[in-house]
């Protein structure tokens, strides 16, 4: 069958096969999730004792860093510490199993990322033309890379940062922290999967000025508010002091900005085809 036989046969598909489409592209990325998942489901000792507990401690890495320059700045004690003054534990018979069954699939989802993204760009790809399916190949890839550079930020920087205000923040030293399992892990997994998620805003941005969406004046329009939602966000996903807020705030920033650098780039490349198409 050749090529032009193929894009109509696309084209002539109606919308109850495209939704059969989608019901398949669904189904494999949900496959892939519950084999990573239960991948993660049998690394429980992995996933629970060194991931997910790991930021309780003060061996780790980000408490480390943190202490050696709050040592050299005089003020040792907000990091240095070997265990934060908190207990979790789990107050219900299926707390520990259904944490263990959810945190599997989270990391599943994570881990399947990247097929997830192949099977979006399998289902909406037949639908773009040729020239943006060659200059869009690096989307998966590149899609990929920040939401893992995402999730690493969320563990590395805005769960210690949280876990360390929250854990050992007392309105009295009467009341004694002492957290459900849930709670616990709710914060890692809000924390990682939306520093993932925030990390994806290039990607947004590119498609967004590919359909005409956005400009790069629009974003430079709005960057003073912009600015004022990413504190906001910053505020919601992080312990309300300053620093903590600052820390997150920066990288946000920084993507924006490198956001309205490709909005740019997109705009420009599409002149450049309007050109050749009228010359």
């Amino acid at each position: 069958m050749t090529k032009n036989a193929t894009t109509s046969n696309e084209k002539e598909m109606s919308f109850l096969d495209h939704l059969e489409e989608l019901r398949w592209h669904l189904i494999r990325s949900t496959a892939v999730v519950v084999i990573m998942g239960t991948i993660a489901f049998i690394a429980k000792t992995f996933i629970f004792d060194i991931l997910l507990l790991g930021p309780s401690y003060g061996s780790f890495p980000t408490y480390e860093i943190l202490c050696k320059a709050a040592t050299f700045l005089g003020f040792e004690d907000s990091f240095c510490f070997e265990k934060l003054p908190f207990t979790i534990q789990s107050r219900t018979m299926a707390g520990q199993f259904s944490a263990h069954i959810w945190t599997s699939i989270t990391a599943g989802f994570i881990l399947a990322f990247p097929y997830i993204l192949y099977e979006f760009w399998k289902f909406i790809s037949p639908g773009l033309r040729d020239n943006e399916r060659k200059t869009s190949r690096g989307f998966i890839l590149i899609a990929s890379f920040l939401f893992f550079i995402g999730v690493l930020f969320g563990y590395y920087v805005v769960t210690p940062l949280s876990i360390n205000f929250l854990g050992s923040y007392q309105v009295s030293e009467q009341v004694l922290n002492e957290f459900d399992l849930s709670s616990y892990i709710g914060l890692v997994r809000a924390s990682v999967l939306a520093s993932g998620l925030i990390f994806e805003l290039p990607i947004i941005i590119y498609f967004l000025t590919k359909i005409g969406v956005v400009t790069p004046e629009i974003l430079r329009k709005y960057r003073k508010f912009s600015l004022v939602g990413v504190l906001l966000l910053s505020a919601i996903i992080t312990p309300p002091d300053v620093a903590s807020q600052i820390i997150v705030a920066v990288p946000v920033i920084i993507l924006y900005e490198i956001s309205i650098f490709i909005s740019k780039a997109v705009i420009k490349n599409q002149l450049k085809k309007e050109k050749k198409r009228n010359a």
